[in-house]
Order: structure tokens, then sequence, then C-alpha cells
């Protein structure tokens, strides 16, 4: 018999439960290993330029509550939320490139397929490609279209 705190051998594994752990684990793993020192946590950063998605979080960070404003700030007004929703799809384009080129650069590390299909969460190192040919497609055509 088993007790609560142990987990019950014959139960199927809950896949969501187990992503949400790798996550956690992943975020500190990098974290640990790459962005120990403010110096560290601040090489991606442009000191000057706020990128699109650090934007986006921003005012979300500020409308939520999850960061407090500073005294002489402005309050997050109209304006704000409806430039950070004008944001988002450039935001998304960016994650989309680095993420076609991370699966590139995985590949020419000798990852498989398979490998990318496990680190994404996706089921089959078939949806890996195809997400691939998908990102490379959008990206391309985004390459143009902003050219």
């Amino acid at each position: 018999m088993t007790t609560p705190s142990e987990p019950d051998p014959f139960a199927p594994p809950q896949a969501g439960a187990a992503r949400a752990e790798r996550v956690a684990t992943a975020l500190f793993r990098i974290a640990e290993r790459h962005a120990a020192t403010d110096t560290h946590r601040h090489r991606q950063v442009h000191p000057h330029v706020l990128a699109p998605h650090e934007a986006v979080r921003l005012v979300t960070y500020l409308l939520s509550g999850a960061a407090e404003a500073y005294e002489d700030e402005p309050a997050v007004d109209r304006s704000d939320v409806l430039a950070a929703l004008t944001l988002v799809p450039r935001a998304r384009e960016e994650l989309e490139e680095v993420e076609a080129g991370l699966i590139e650069m995985a590949r020419g590390r000798g990852m498989t397929w398979q490998d990318i299909a496990f680190g994404l969460g996706l089921g089959t190192p078939q949806a890996a490609r195809q997400r691939h040919d998908r990102l490379t497609a959008r990206t391309a055509g985004e390459s143009a279209a902003g050219s």
C-alpha cells in the first residue's frame, strides 16, 4: 500500500505535471548556471532600449500587481495597455525567430528530432519537425515582408 506522500506506481503519468516540473527545473538550471550575477542577468538586455517582450511583460506585471510602480512613475493607463497589446505580435515574432534558431542550433549539435520534441513538450519527432518547418516558413515570410 502506498502512502499519500508516495506516488502510486500504477497511476498513469500526468504529462502536464511532468512538464510543469521540467519548466521549473529548466528555469532554475539556466538561472543558476548562466544568470547567477547581475552582470550575467543583464548581458542580454540593452541598457537603453526596451525590447518588445520586456515592454509587454513590464506593463503586464504593473497591471497585475506583480511589480510595484515607483513613487515618481505614472500609473499604467489605457494608452500603455494599447501600446503593450500593439507589441504582442512583434514579441511573438521575435520568440518564433529565437525558437527556430534554437532548433537549428540543436540539430547542428547532433540532437535528434525526438530530443527536440521532448524539450518542446511535443508528442512526436514528426511534430517537432513540422513545428520547425512552420516557424521557418513564418519567420522567412515576416523577414521578406519587413524588407
